[in-house]
């Protein structure tokens, strides 16, 4: 009868290993996934959300000259020569040329002027020019480009225009430059 006391709790464990547990079901769910896109641009490489401000068109640099220069000329440079443009397909971008910041202190053939860094009265005149390097832009001249989607350069050109009385140092201007969708 002893016997039959061991084995008795040995059987009850091993009925117990036997019995099923409570029953386990699978959970299924979803993740939902969503994007909103907006119409925008990359230009000079840099990507532009449709409104956006501060874009980086270029930058023209006629680079170092004497004083009693006649003529310097420089092409804008963004990601490379000119200003890339690449907007969303279906919108049809106008590049538009605005003012400079000292447009009013041009003299002789610039219509825009860069002014000297500490000597406020003193400028230098230049023109921003098209690709054909014979046609000026002026306030509000723009250019229409494809709505493809395709990546297009407009090459801008720049001529500054040497004065009597110039004096050394840096001159600087900033046009204002609108890419309209």
């Amino acid at each position: 009868m002893a016997m039959v006391k061991q084995i008795a709790p040995a059987l009850m464990g091993l009925f117990v290993l036997v019995v099923p547990g409570a029953a386990h079901a699978d959970i299924t769910g979803t993740i939902d996934a969503t994007i909103t896109l907006e119409s925008g641009c990359i230009i000079n490489g840099a990507n532009a959300a449709d409104g956006a401000g501060s874009a980086d068109f270029g930058t023209l640099d006629f680079g170092t000259e004497t004083t009693l220069f006649s003529q310097a000329s420089a092409q804008v440079t963004g990601a490379g020569a000119g200003i890339t443009v690449q907007c969303t397909a279906g919108v049809t971008p106008n590049l538009v040329f605005q003012t400079g910041l000292h447009d009013a202190n041009a003299s002789g053939a610039g219509n825009k002027a860069m002014q000297h860094s500490s000597t406020t009265t003193q400028y230098v005149s230049y023109n921003l020019l098209r690709d054909d390097d014979a046609t000026v832009i002026n306030n509000g001249d723009s250019v229409a480009l494809s709505n493809d989607g395709s990546e297009q350069t407009i090459a801008v050109n720049g001529r500054a225009y040497g004065a009597a009385g110039l004096i050394a140092g840096t001159y600087n201007d900033i046009v204002t430059v609108v890419l309209e969708l």
